[in-house]
């Protein structure tokens, strides 16, 4: 892909100019991108580059934004569907996806190589991400909480215990998508965290019967 031609704000393309950056700080996080790459890789000047986004730091944050937006939605997409089995299976698979796409722009999940592992001074971004994880957490314990309500899961089940559960699977995949664990043997582990969580409720709910 051709690097955009250096030129003041109203002149650029501001999905191009966040594809560029989106590989610098995928690859080297906040603290490793210097604002010398930043423009020599987006084509911006200086000046353009802090009359668009405001500070490096903006920059920053609006491809964070742009570039996690597909984890939002995949938790969307998965709550409609009719198990709750098949609801954690989606977010887990789908998320593996997203985190193994092939592309030139990232070694993996944005979350863990660009905002997690960085310093303070991603803090505005770092604080987006962590908002973007709660509300994922919400709309996954509302699914699971009517799963329970249902009848599908016990009723002594924790919703918030799978909801953790969860989370935790799905940093997990995506530390190890960034360490180069082969697509499908992150799928695997997916599904088989998926079919576990329902069947340790069902069994702990048969042992207190």
């Amino acid at each position: 892909m051709a690097t955009p031609s250096r030129g003041r704000p109203s002149a650029f393309d501001r999905d191009l100019v966040l594809l560029g950056a989106a590989r610098l700080f995928w690859r080297y996080g906040f603290s490793g991108t210097s604002t010398r790459a930043l423009t020599d890789a987006t084509g911006l000047s200086t000046s353009s580059l802090y009359a668009a986004f405001g500070s490096k730091a903006g920059l920053f944050e609006e491809t964070v934004r742009t570039y996690t937006a597909p984890y939002r939605d995949i938790y969307t997409r998965a709550v409609g569907l009719d198990s709750i089995a098949a609801v954690i299976e989606s977010i887990l698979t789908d998320s593996v996806l997203e985190f193994t796409a092939p592309s030139e722009t990232h070694p993996g999940c944005f979350v863990s190589s660009a905002v997690t592992n960085d310093s303070a001074d991603t803090l505005d971004a770092a604080q987006y991400i962590s908002e973007l994880h709660r509300g994922n957490e919400r709309t996954l314990l509302t699914r699971i909480e009517h799963a329970i309500d249902a009848g599908e899961l016990p009723v002594e089940t924790s919703a918030h215990a799978i909801v953790g559960y969860v989370q935790a699977v799905w940093h997990g995949l995506s530390v190890q998508s960034r360490n180069a664990v082969p697509r499908h043997a992150l799928i695997s582990t997916a599904k088989l965290a998926a079919s576990s969580i329902v069947e340790y409720c069902r069994t702990e709910s048969r042992a207190k019967a």
